[in-house]
């Protein structure tokens, strides 16, 4: 009774923050690993089933349960977790990451961020009050002659990326690492070329890239394999890894990624 009556009180004291409506849950037990490893929250030990949910003055137990998806073309993620009263509530990931370390509750992270745009704050209104010193006369300097000016470069039209899924061909360029900051490690991609969006008219984005899932794997994909596949697409540039060998290192700035491929077929 008395376990039950502390839950309870626990309960009370969370402020719980709801799902905005459906969220994605995982497909299987390879997928909640992979999105574990993403958000830095694997322990190298298998998948972690529970986590410590931290207040300053009590510690629950909680699940993920899912995740949501957020930003113009679904890059970021917000936990769904479940406590142990059934109750469900959104968090960051990295926050989640942080109440695991045994120095939490100290001062938080938000709090910390918090403090930090207090004080830019007050600094950026105490510059503006002091007076600024009045201008000294200058002699004016001699009129310079024009130059020639160089005609300017035209800028590339800006694609317009679809927010939903959509089908792809592509060709696989070459494997890559790039630098995880969830998990503090380099992860394994595939660097993708001739990226094409099938739709009328067809969009070409040139290079992309993609984690080189398990389910990718299977296909034992080497460089000039050619693919097709459906998957959302984000404007997100591949991170260099950290301490990597030159093989692994893209030559070319990639500003795509591929999020979750999906019914991959293997042309050759």
């Amino acid at each position: 009774m008395a376990i039950e009556h502390e839950q309870l009180e626990r309960s009370s004291l969370t402020r719980y923050v709801s799902p905005k409506g459906d969220f994605i849950g995982f497909r299987d037990e390879d997928h909640y690993k992979e999105k574990l490893k993403e958000w830095g929250l694997s322990s190298g030990k298998g998948a972690k089933k529970e986590f410590l949910f931290k207040e300053r003055n009590y510690q629950r137990v909680v699940t993920i349960k899912g995740y949501e998806t957020y930003g113009k073309s679904d890059e970021f993620n917000t936990l769904v977790i479940e406590f142990q009263d059934g109750n469900l509530c959104c968090i960051h990931p990295a926050f989640l990451k942080e109440m695991q370390a045994s120095s939490f509750g100290k001062e938080s992270m938000l709090q910390v961020e918090e403090k930090d745009f207090s004080i830019e704050e007050q600094a950026s209104e105490t510059q503006e009050q002091v007076e600024k010193p009045e201008p000294k006369l200058e002699a004016k300097p001699e009129p310079k002659k024009p130059k020639a000016t160089k005609p300017k470069k035209e800028k590339e039209p800006k694609i317009e990326l679809p927010a939903d899924k959509v089908h792809f061909t592509a060709s696989v360029k070459q494997f890559a690492l790039t630098y995880n900051p969830f998990n503090e490690e380099n992860d394994e991609v595939v660097v993708l070329e001739n990226v094409v969006i099938v739709e009328e008219p067809p969009i070409e984005l040139g290079l992309a890239w993609c984690s080189h899932s398990k389910t990718l794997k299977k296909f034992e994909l080497q460089p000039g394999d050619k693919l097709e596949f459906d998957g959302k697409v984000a404007k997100k540039k591949l991170a260099k890894g950290k301490d990597v060998e030159e093989e692994f290192i893209v030559d070319a700035a990639v500003q795509y990624k591929v999020n979750n491929p999906s019914k991959i077929v293997k042309n050759g």
